[in-house]
């Protein structure tokens, strides 16, 4: 018997992973993926450049992704080098006339461009949006935990999904900067997960993907292992009183379950910090993160 060289054992391995993914790409085929972009798999540069492989490839066997994206530290960047102070309240960036500039300026022609480019460097096809293209997103002002005035942010009220549905139908993927408008044309800065939820829901998408910085829900914040893989939408609230879910993991899964309840098939919270999780989670069996139906 001739020795099996070690090209072919890889060969075999790979037709193996190929094979096995074949039942999540016929359950995803033709079917919309939402995926909110952010945080270290945003900054760094070797985790952004496994985020835009995994979505041409999903693209290229048939699903139909969209990426919609915030960017708040570049925002906090280029306010420092304006010399424009940062203000948060509540966890919320206080947006002044000039910070919704920056705002604008970051997320719709910094960030959003440059994704498409990378997009478009990984070979495929992509078309950069924002909320204020035909009133994508609308707004309506909204305030602190107590009321506080936070100038120009907003709270959605409405997803005009055309121009995404028509780069789908043209298999292009739509890049979403998560920049709002109301019905008078003020721009107002917004939650991005958030925003992703919506535009799930507007869609009916199959699935809506959060990508964090940390590996999901867990039971005990402070240890990874335990991860809480699948989560019912009734069982939050009761998560919330136990102190399971606090802090900023509240308007996360907040949004998730409104997703659910509004008729995305799942959510999921994962690690983006994991290299491709994107793929690991839609065409493997193990998935990753936290799941909530």
């Amino acid at each position: 018997m001739l020795p099996v060289s070690k090209n072919q054992i890889e060969n075999d391995v790979r037709a193996r992973i190929l094979n096995d993914a074949l039942p999540y790409i016929q359950k995803y085929h033709n079917k919309i993926v939402v995926v909110k972009y952010g945080g270290n798999a945003m900054t760094n540069d070797e985790l952004k450049q496994a985020v835009m492989s995994d979505i041409v490839l999903l693209t290229l066997v048939g699903i139909k992704v969209v990426l919609v994206h915030g960017g708040g530290p570049e925002i906090s960047d280029m306010l420092k080098r304006l010399n424009i102070e940062s203000k948060f309240i509540g966890g919320l960036r206080y947006t002044d006339e000039a910070t919704v500039d920056v705002v604008k300026m970051v997320l719709a022609g910094k960030v959003n461009k440059e994704l498409v480019s990378l997009l478009g460097l990984k070979g495929g096809a992509a078309v950069g949006l924002c909320g204020l293209d035909e009133q994508m997103l609308t707004a309506e002002r909204t305030y602190g935990p107590n009321g506080e005035d936070l100038g120009f942010v907003g709270n959605i009220t409405k997803v005009n999904a055309k121009p995404i549905i028509d780069a789908l139908n043209n298999n292009v993927i739509p890049v979403i900067a998560t920049v709002a408008s109301d019905e008078n044309g003020q721009a107002y800065n917004v939650n991005a997960d958030t925003a992703a939820s919506q535009i799930a829901t507007a869609l009916g998408a199959e699935n809506l993907i959060l990508l964090t910085d940390i590996a999901g829900l867990l039971r005990d914040k402070d240890d990874p292992s335990t991860l809480i893989q699948e989560v019912n939408v009734s069982e939050v609230p009761f998560m919330k009183k136990r102190g399971i879910i606090s802090g900023g993991m509240i308007p996360k899964i907040d949004c998730c379950v409104e997703a659910v309840r509004r008729g995305v098939k799942k959510t999921v919270i994962i690690d983006g910090r994991v290299p491709h999780s994107i793929l690991i989670e839609i065409l493997s069996n193990e998935g990753i993160g936290t799941m909530f139906r």
